[in-house]
């Protein structure tokens, strides 16, 4: 019996102190309620003259205006209605807002880069070199006439023809070693006495194989170019030919 009697107080004091903390924070929130509830009516003492005079305002400028509340009403209707649609958009503009924030970045370290190639191109000479294919170009358009385009047109096929085969391989030989054989001749030209060779000179010359075998060719391509005109020539019509004929 001595014993249980302080355990019984010492609980009791306990639940006296729990139920004090608890009606302290109760108390504590009826205060904090209450400061809000005040400044609560505050505010609208505040706000109502200021409301109060912007309705007035908002009045007297619709009356000036000559707006009909009907006309107003259905405006905000429609609004309502339309107010998913206005909130599908306004995301859309934040995303492409966002992605233009992300591209900020991006689009700068590509000028970087086009300034720096741009630079090395120009440094190369290639700005240079199509400022002159421009002036090569204006020439160009400039010199011929339209009549010139037209035969131009006419014969693009046969103009692709010729070039394709001077670009084979055996053709751009030959063509080099004319260019060399020319450069030689120059080179000679120079050396050459004021007087020109005398005939007996120049049949000295053909005992040369060399000679021989150069007028050999010369009077093969002069035979090969003779054939292509004379087969050329044979396939034209007799209405064709400018010639005359029946």
């Amino acid at each position: 019996m001595t014993t249980s009697a302080p355990d019984r107080t010492v609980e009791l004091e306990s639940k006296i102190d729990t139920l004090a903390d608890q009606v302290a924070f109760l108390a504590e929130e009826a205060r904090l309620a209450r400061q809000r509830r005040e400044r609560w009516q505050e505010l609208q003492h505040d706000m109502m003259p200021i409301a109060g005079d912007a309705i007035a305002v908002i009045g007297n400028e619709l009356e000036e205006l000559d707006v009909d509340m009907n006309d107003i009403a259905a405006l905000l209707r429609r609004l309502v209605r339309v107010a998913p649609v206005l909130d599908k958009a306004l995301a859309q503009v934040e995303m492409y807002a966002e992605l233009a924030g992300d591209l900020v970045p991006i689009g700068g370290q590509a000028m970087d880069v086009a300034t720096t190639q741009l630079a090395q191109l120009d440094s190369k000479g290639y700005f240079t070199f199509g400022r002159g294919a421009m002036r090569v170009a204006d020439q160009i358009v400039t010199g011929f006439t339209e009549e010139d385009v037209e035969q131009l047109g006419d014969n693009v096929v046969l103009i692709l023809q010729t070039v394709k085969e001077m670009t084979q391989p055996e053709i751009m030989a030959a063509l080099h070693r004319m260019v060399a054989a020319v450069q030689t001749q120059q080179r000679h030209i120079a050396e050459e006495p004021a007087e020109p060779p005398s005939f007996f000179q120049i049949f000295k010359q053909m005992r040369d194989p060399e000679v021989r075998r150069g007028m050999a060719r010369g009077l093969n391509t002069l035979r090969a170019v003779s054939e292509v005109e004379t087969a050329s020539a044979a396939q034209v019509t007799p209405t064709n030919n400018p010639l005359g004929g029946n």
